[in-house]
């Protein structure tokens, strides 16, 4: 159905923050004064339209009265293959809108302060804007072309946004592992286009995954091993974007990048887009189950790897981006389950949202404090110091490990719940796998609580911790309030009712509720974690040098060898091959050309030796020449 009224305008959503980029960045050191509060306001106005249109949406009927498609113009046309700009405002794209608008905005305002004495302040905002136009133009886009090229205005903004400081080495090479890494995961996303018009002649939404609950699209009629071929291939693309096992590897030295880049990435945009393509294109994986398996054993394997990294970790930023790589896990997993999991993948993904953008913005506001310190064992005892980062902290911290009432609680535990429900054996190895990361999440989660805000001060003389000013503590505290309310919000207030447009009704509901054997041994586990994480980091002298200890911590501290891993399988065999290809190229294409000229210029140096400038020696050389010649006549005519 064609979008009217303000949706009629959901181009503004990606054009005004874009505007806000490109002044910025054309307008030189002239934008300086005021290039920060021009890209705050870009970010808000986007916000304004973003709930303008969901305030409209909800005034329509559910079902095809919300899907409203903004058409712009023809992007291309090759043979049987059209590809138009198309728009797509649905529950689903609207959902992702006033997140990552709403969030965007809160670190956008928060960069002020963090920023305020960075000589490139303008350049910072002018990406910040780029990356949120992109963002909003990957989740908007009304077909899987226009969603690529959002996802590599992602990706391009990312890399940008992660080398911001690049006179630092560590961020220059983090930047490039960040953008070689998501190419692999682009690659699979592109080939999953290639296959999708190859099979349907078509890469819209709409003849591709259908319209309404029942999704009558072609995706309907896929065989079971063309729906597998496809679903690998666009999980190979999330896990690139949403750093999944394999590709996990950039996303905590992604952490190079100033704070609110972290908030920003790792939190409300960069690497939900993962999640967003799988619930989009949940039609797809539905005809195959083998890829909906796939998905489910890979979001489990890495909540529970991300959650041991974040055990390892010091480094307060490496520990929330471990913890990252774990959320997505979880959202990863519920959106394998297909339309059992689906709204509660989205509900987390947005409750993370919040609660993880105040961790990370919480961490901002105690380096600021500490002179850009980003060990946590030389924080201890800044809970009375910094009182107002103290408790937005803490209600992000209660949220993420799923305390009773707060947005965690809502969101991971009915993740659990879903997957427990899951016929078989795989439900009960899923679901185990998420209960026992909902405990280590409690361990390492506590652990940064309690090293930071607790225990006896550690920072070295001349640091004088304090608090941040209020245009980073008040962006603090409305996560903090979104940390506390949003996923109970969402769950008890019909969101999965809302979706279900867009994801399909499930068979069975399995709405949320606490006390299930899966409930209780969820909270209990996360009353076990904070025990253990008090007993060994609250209760106890926390050491400023890190001690040894086990296997298991210095695999941690070495997120578990991936890097080894793929220096082992990629990087060596790479180099190896080009050492090859450089000896063959030398030895090899230059030495038989080099042989053929110095064979050239060896016999013509030796033939112009003939040529002796004497009439006699010309002469003599005649007359053997022509004897040669009666000689030959003579032995023919014989």
């Amino acid at each position: 159905m064609k979008a009217e009224g303000i949706q009629a305008l959901a181009w503004l959503l990606i054009a005004l923050p874009l505007a806000g980029a490109a002044v910025l960045l054309l307008g030189g050191r002239r934008t300086d004064r005021w290039g920060h509060l021009l890209g705050c306001a870009m970010s808000l106005a986007s916000f304004g339209v973003g709930v303008a249109m969901f305030a409209q949406m909800l005034g329509y009927t559910p079902g095809e009265e919300r899907r409203r498609t903004v058409q712009l113009w023809e992007l291309f046309q090759a043979g049987s293959l059209k590809v138009d700009v198309d728009l797509l405002v649905d529950p689903l794209s609207i959902s992702f809108v006033l997140l990552i608008t709403g969030v965007g905005s809160l670190i956008h305002i928060y960069s002020v302060g963090y920023m305020a004495h960075d000589p490139d302040r303008r350049r910072f905002f002018a990406y910040l804007n780029l990356f949120v136009a992109a963002m909003l133009l990957l989740v908007l886009g009304g077909n899987y072309v226009v969603t690529f090229i959002g996802w590599e205005g992602v990706g391009l903004a990312s890399y940008l946004l992660i080398g911001f400081w690049q006179h630092k080495p560590t961020a220059a090479t983090a930047a490039k592992k960040a953008f070689v890494v998501n190419r692999v995961g682009d690659f699979g996303f592109l080939a999953a286009i290639m296959l999708m018009f190859a099979t349907f002649g078509s890469v819209g939404f709409e003849q591709i995954l259908g319209t309404g609950a029942e999704h009558v699209g072609g995706a309907s009629q896929l065989s079971s091993g063309t729906a597998t071929a496809i679903g690998l291939l666009l999980l190979v693309g999330a896990c690139g974007k949403s750093a999944q096992l394999p590709l996990q590897s950039w996303l905590l030295d992604a952490m190079e990048g100033p704070t609110p880049v972290s908030a920003l990435i790792h939190a409300a945009t960069m690497v939900t887009a993962g999640v967003y393509l799988i619930v989009r294109s949940g039609p797809i994986f539905e005809m195959s189950p083998t890829a909906q398996l796939v998905v489910t054993i890979v979001g489990a394997a890495t909540l529970l790897a991300g959650a041991i990294i974040g055990c390892g970790k010091d480094d307060i930023k490496k520990a929330l981006a471990g913890s990252t790589m774990s959320q997505i896990g979880y959202m990863t997993l519920a959106a394998g389950l297909g339309p059992v999991g689906y709204a509660f993948a989205i509900a987390h993904l947005i409750a993370h949202g919040f609660f993880k953008a105040g961790l990370f913005l919480g961490a901002g506001s105690v380096m600021h404090g500490m002179n850009d310190d980003v060990n946590m064992r030389h924080y201890g005892a800044l809970r009375g110091l910094m009182k107002i980062t103290w408790a937005t902290f803490g209600l992000g911290y209660l949220a993420i490990i799923g305390f009773p009432g707060l947005s965690g609680w809502f969101t991971k535990d009915g993740i659990i719940e879903a997957a427990f429900s899951k016929e078989g054996t795989s439900g009960i190895i899923l679901g185990s796998c998420a209960l026992v990361g909902a405990g280590i999440t409690a361990f390492y989660m506590s652990r940064v609580m309690f090293m930071t805000f607790y225990g006896t001060k550690r920072w070295e003389e001349g640091v004088h911790p304090h608090e941040s000013p209020k245009v980073m503590t008040v962006p603090l505290m409305i996560l903090a309030v979104g940390s506390v309310f949003g996923g109970g919000f969402l769950i008890l207030g019909g969101f999965s009712d809302f979706l279900a447009p867009v994801v399909g009704e499930p068979k069975e509901h399995h709405g949320f509720n606490p006390v299930t054997p899966a409930g209780i041994a969820t909270f209990v586990l996360m009353l076990v974690g904070v025990g253990l994480a008090w007993r060994q980091y609250g209760a106890r002298a926390v050491p400023r040098e890190a001690p040894k200890g086990s296997f298991v911590t210095v695999a941690a501290r070495r997120d578990l060898y991936g890097d080894a891993l793929n220096e082992s399988l990629l990087m060596r065999p790479g180099q190896w091959l080009t050492r090859l290809a450089v000896w063959f190229e030398g030895r090899g294409v230059d030495g038989l050309v080099n042989g053929l000229a110095a064979g050239v210029g060896g016999t013509s140096g030796r033939i112009r030796r003939v040529q002796t400038g004497f009439v006699r020696s010309y002469a003599l050389s005649m007359f053997f020449g022509a004897a040669l010649v009666v000689a030959a006549l003579l032995v023919v005519n014989v």
